[in-house]
C-alpha cells in the first residue's frame, strides 16, 4: 500500500464540479492499494498516518501529530500510484488491487483513522476527481507499507 501524505492549510475534492468533501488544516492523503496488500499494509498506514509528527510545536520544531493540532483528513484513493513506466512511458498499472479489493482496504483504511480518533473524509472511489490544496510547507511524505523494514 503506498499514500502520499501531504500537510495542508485546506483541501478539497470535487466531482463533476460538485465539491464532495473538504478539509482545513490537516492531511490530504493519496492512497494506492497493490495487488498483495492486506490487513497488515492497513494497520502499518493507519499507525504511520495518525503518529507522524510534521506540525511546528511552540519551538517552530516538526513534532506535533494531526490530534495535537485538532487536524483532518482528505482520504483520495488513487491506484495510479502504482503506475510503472519502467518499460516505456504509458503506465502500466498490473501492481494495483482490483476495483473490489481497493474499495475494501480503501474503507479499511478510512475505518482505522477514525478508530484513531481522526476526522476522515474522503473522495469518491473510481470517479475522476478534481482535488484543489493549499500545501502547507510543503511537507510531502511518502509512505510504502512494504518498505517498512
Amino acid at each position: 500500500m503506498r499514500a502520499v501524505v501531504q500537510r495542508v492549510s485546506r483541501a478539497a475534492v470535487a466531482v463533476a464540479g460538485e465539491e464532495v468533501a473538504a478539509i482545513g488544516r490537516g492531511f490530504l492523503v493519496l492512497l494506492g492499494v497493490g495487488r498483495e496488500d492486506g490487513a497488515a499494509d492497513v494497520e502499518y498506514l493507519v499507525r504511520k498516518i495518525s503518529s507522524l509528527r510534521v506540525f511546528a510545536d511552540a519551538d517552530g520544531k516538526m513534532n506535533l501529530s494531526l490530534a495535537q493540532v485538532n487536524g483532518e483528513i482528505l482520504l483520495v484513493s488513487q491506484f495510479t500510484l502504482y503506475g510503472d513506466v519502467r518499460r516505456g512511458t504509458r503506465p502500466s498499472f498490473q501492481g494495483a488491487a482490483d476495483a473490489e479489493t481497493g474499495r475494501r482496504l480503501y474503507l479499511e483504511v478510512m475505518a482505522g483513522l477514525r478508530q484513531a480518533g481522526l476526522p476522515v473524509c474522503g473522495g469518491r472511489f473510481q470517479e475522476m476527481m478534481a482535488v484543489s490544496l493549499v500545501n502547507d510547507g510543503p511537507v510531502t511524505i511518502l509512505l510504502d507499507s512494504r518498505k517498512q523494514f
